[in-house]
């Protein structure tokens, strides 16, 4: 207990600084480019042309006082074309070693294009280890906001040298999501090869229709294909950018897919909603931008909507920075209790039907809820039943599983094995102790599901 409060401690005491005021509408962008962008697909060469563009674009928007991060891929690709090698290897060694050399010649090469204008660089590698601690995440924070005030353009990308599957973010769209989340971003640029998401792969489909604006995703999925795949050096495709999508517009940052050949359509896009309402915040209603989408003046572009409820800075990171040490499966009791529209409830060990997994007290773990779960537990006397006889036979038309969210835990595994089903006025008696009434507390639960079973 002494060492939660003191980890607790430690962690309050780093603040995150952002820097929140819009002074004369500037904005804060984050950009991704990917390997298609950066590196010719069959020869290697890196793309002087379209990296200079980018140099340049971001050159500019700093002049109109906006602060620009860009998250870069192309490692592998660079370290690729310096070996002589044709192609990426299939062996993780051999692709990490090709990727810190790689890494070293693509900073390199941003050096040399940003020293011509006298703009300094910095260098920011990431793998989830980084975010998954609190005092870590807060200090990458700190230091891409404080690069930012010192004019510095930040560019993030994964170590791929080090990370293994574990810990890797799998591919930089997402890890564009988690940067613009970071540092509550107004824009995130997802800059590819194609102009916008389509309704059909437009090179094999000719009747394929540009998406212009999409306020669910989720329904988007089902009515358009995300079957494009990336390049041969890229690890994503169009369904890693709905994912990054997703992520980015749950913290409030408004995502926007566009060519990554054409940078400097970026300033068209920002300024649509200064166009439209006056001002430069990227928030408007989806009828207003579909229309004014349409005028053949503005650059074809797909753009997600940012949530007007956004997930705050904790909440994202217990979310989306954590990694899962396990799964807590909850009874139809404190499924209901916890997703509420009004007050919501921490989580009691008498909601608790099961644990999976083997972790400690503060670590992440997923909250899950199983309508079709109706076991039956005595468990010595715990006296644990997840559903009345009669439910047992109800809609087989029930999910699974749904996940109701993430938190951090105030008990081990092992601990909540033995405490699930009883009150919190018995913990003490199956323990012999009680470190806290709760499970997951409240404001350390992060939720992702709020419709009733």
């Amino acid at each position: 207990m002494a060492r939660q409060q003191q980890q607790q401690q430690t962690n309050n005491s780093i603040k995150p600084v952002y820097n929140q005021c819009k002074k004369n509408g500037s904005l804060t962008i984050v950009i991704k480019l990917g390997t298609s962008s950066i590196c010719d697909e069959v020869t290697h060469f890196p793309l002087l042309s379209t990296l200079s563009m980018i140099v340049e674009t971001i050159l500019k928007l700093k002049s109109l006082g906006h602060r620009v991060i860009l998250v870069t891929s192309g490692a592998i690709g660079v370290g690729l074309r310096r070996l002589n090698l044709p192609s990426k290897p299939k062996d993780l060694a051999q692709v990490q070693a090709i990727a810190a050399v790689g890494q070293g010649r693509l900073m390199s090469m941003y050096d040399d294009l940003f020293s011509q204008f006298n703009q300094p660089i910095a260098q920011i590698l990431l793998t989830k280890n980084d975010i998954a601690d609190r005092t870590q995440y807060l200090n990458a924070c700190n230091t891409l906001d404080s690069l930012m005030e010192m004019g510095v353009v930040p560019i993030v990308n994964e170590n791929d040298t080090i990370s293994v599957s574990e810990i890797r973010f799998g591919d930089n769209d997402t890890l564009s999501a988690i940067t613009a989340g970071m540092v509550h971003a107004d824009y995130l640029f997802l800059m590819t090869d194609v102009d916008c998401l389509y309704t059909d792969n437009p090179r094999v489909n000719p009747d394929a229709k540009p998406v212009l604006v999409v306020d669910d995703i989720a329904a988007l999925k089902e009515k358009v294909s995300v079957t494009t795949p990336g390049s041969s050096l890229g690890t994503g495709g169009m369904i890693t950018k709905l994912i990054a999508a997703e992520l980015a517009t749950a913290a409030g940052v408004t995502t926007v897919i566009a060519r990554g050949s054409t940078p400097q359509r970026i300033f068209d896009i920002i300024t649509l909603p200064i166009q439209r309402t006056g001002s430069a915040s990227p928030k408007l209603d989806g009828d207003s931008l579909i229309t004014q989408a349409y005028d053949s003046t503005i650059p074809l572009h797909t753009r997600f909507l940012a949530k007007d409820n956004p997930l705050v800075d904790r909440k994202w990171w217990i979310l989306h920075g954590l990694h899962a040490a396990g799964t807590i499966y909850i009874d139809s009791g404190a499924y209901k209790a916890i997703t509420k529209a009004t007050q919501k409830s921490s989580l009691f060990a008498a909601g608790i039907v099961d644990c999976k997994g083997s972790f400690v007290a503060q670590q992440s773990v997923r909250i899950v809820y199983r309508p079709r779960d109706f076991i039956k537990r005595d468990g010595g006397g715990n006296g644990l039943s997840t559903a009345e006889g009669s439910e047992a036979e109800g809609d087989h038309n029930e999910p699974e599983e749904i996940e109701v969210g993430k938190g951090l835990v105030n008990y081990a595994s092992h601990e909540i094995l033995r405490i699930m089903g009883c009150q919190s006025s018995q913990i003490i008696e199956r323990l012999g102790y009680a470190d806290a009434e709760c499970v997951i507390h409240r404001e350390n639960m992060t939720r992702t599901k709020l419709t009733k079973p």
